[in-house]
């Protein structure tokens, strides 16, 4: 069960309503009540648990949920009497449900008498501004955002609206649409890396760009994304970028990609539509990463990536042949120690 004090139930639903709500085809008791959710093993009668990934195929038929979310092709998994919801995405559908018991809280309008808003700065209607908040000269913020504590919105930001910035969260020099998730800590607008190399001290080319957000992305938690050079750093609609992600100046991320954490993209580089990249991966610049490319986690890509080809390694190499290095790596390891071993004999 989620701790209360920090999620509020909005349950119990039928199991007829959970189906309803995720789209799952309902085999079992549709009145069953179920009030939270919860992993396999941790599962009780009242909860929901799902079923998707065949290393926990043993803790299927262990548990005690009364509901499960699952494929129809392992329905047989499931202990007697237990409630499905059968779906080719299980996990979508746990989600959905999930949302569902545990709504987001809902905003309270208001503006916290410790904030500081400018008099040239337009806010929405509906907009709940938490204290510490800075909101400086000719900042539009959309009707019915949030503003978390600390966080600051630099001259002439643009918030669309239902946007939720979280506590001490820093935006300046940027355009940005409805419905994003900026999580605390995230810092968007700031200078990119650009100077000129001198050996009389390095001179600074000043950042004359913008950053440019798309509708519904998901910006991670003390993410930085620096603003452009002239041109403008582009974040394409759809995308959600994980916590501790660097996004260079002048990159452009088209619409829906996923960026996982401790990432980083280096300045120029143009990523195209629905490119995943793993966690912990490097990216030059001035590089293109066609859409539909997956990057495995903890690559490094020094080359332009085709639409759809999947890549990974240090650096990063079709992924098959990434395999084959590594199997080979691991063959010339076991063969050097077992050399002297074969010697002494």
């Amino acid at each position: 069960m989620p701790d209360p004090r920090f999620f509020t139930a909005s349950g119990p639903f039928t199991a007829a309503d959970l189906a309803e709500r995720t789209g799952a085809d309902l085999v079992g008791d549709a009145k069953l009540r179920i009030a939270a959710v919860a992993p396999l093993e941790a599962a009780g009668p009242e909860d929901l648990t799902f079923f998707d990934d065949p290393r926990y195929r043993d803790h299927v038929g262990l548990t005690r949920a009364g509901a499960i979310a699952l494929r129809p092709k392992s329905r047989a998994l499931a202990p007697h009497g237990a409630v499905l919801l059968l779906s080719d995405n299980p996990h979508r559908t746990f989600a959905l449900a999930a949302a569902m018991l545990f709504p987001e809280p809902s905003l309270e309008p208001g503006i916290a008498a410790a904030s500081h808003i400018t008099k040239q700065a337009r806010i929405g209607a509906r907009c709940a501004i938490e204290p510490g908040v800075v909101v400086r000269d000719n900042a539009e913020i959309g009707e019915g955002c949030f503003l978390g504590s600390g966080a600051s919105i630099g001259r002439g930001v643009v918030l669309g609206a239902g946007t939720r910035v979280g506590a001490n969260a820093s935006i300046s020099h940027a355009v940005i649409g409805a419905r994003v998730n900026i999580y605390p800590g995230a810092r968007i607008g700031q200078d990119g890396f650009g100077f000129v190399p001198d050996a009389k001290g390095h001179v600074r080319v000043p950042q004359l760009g913008r950053v440019m957000i798309g509708d519904g992305c998901e910006i991670g938690a003390n993410t930085t994304i620096d603003r452009g050079s002239g041109p403008d750093t582009v974040v394409g609609a759809g995308c959600w970028i994980d916590n501790l992600v660097h996004i260079g100046h002048n990159v452009q991320l088209g619409r829906g990609c996923i960026v996982a954490g401790l990432s980083g993209i280096a300045g120029s580089t143009v990523v195209g539509d629905f490119v995943a990249i793993g966690g912990q991966v490097g990216i030059a610049g001035h590089l293109r990463i066609g859409a539909g490319a997956q990057i495995a986690g903890g690559s490094g890509v020094i080359r332009d990536v085709g639409p759809g080809e999947k890549v990974g390694g240090y650096p990063a190499v079709p992924i098959r042949a990434w395999h084959r290095q590594t199997a080979s790596i691991a063959r010339l390891a076991r063969a050097e120690a077992a050399g002297p071993a074969q010697e002494e004999s």
